[in-house]
């Protein structure tokens, strides 16, 4: 079996759609980070203030033809090709330790459906 990761990076409103969209379609767990990001644009103010959008930094470990459907999934659903709604992508792992057989049966079956 082979594992990648997925790195979705979306609003923070978007945080627990993106999470379930992603487990619907197969992902386990998920480690969340927050963060902020700036595009290629100036920052946007209101009143003289900058406004800096939180970001949520979804990071999925799952058997790697999953990932695929996991992709696809969140990014039309969540409609990330329009600017500033988000990003994405998945990493090769190489070596992998700590996930429970439990996980690991959870993948397999994923895979036999």
């Amino acid at each position: 079996m082979t594992f990648t990761t997925v790195i979705a990076i979306v609003a923070e409103e978007h945080e627990d759609s993106a999470i379930d969209i992603a487990k619907a379609n197969g992902a386990g767990g998920v480690t969340i980070l927050k963060g902020r990001g700036l595009g290629l644009g100036d920052k946007s103010t209101f009143f003289g203030l900058s406004y800096e959008r939180s970001d949520s930094v979804l990071i999925f470990v799952m058997e790697k033809t999953t990932a695929l459907k996991v992709i696809d999934a969140v990014s039309s659903e969540l409609e990330l090709v329009k600017p500033g709604n988000g990003l994405i992508f998945s990493l090769p792992i190489e070596n992998l330790a700590g996930i429970p057989q439990k996980q690991i049966r959870r993948f397999e079956e994923n895979l036999n459906s």
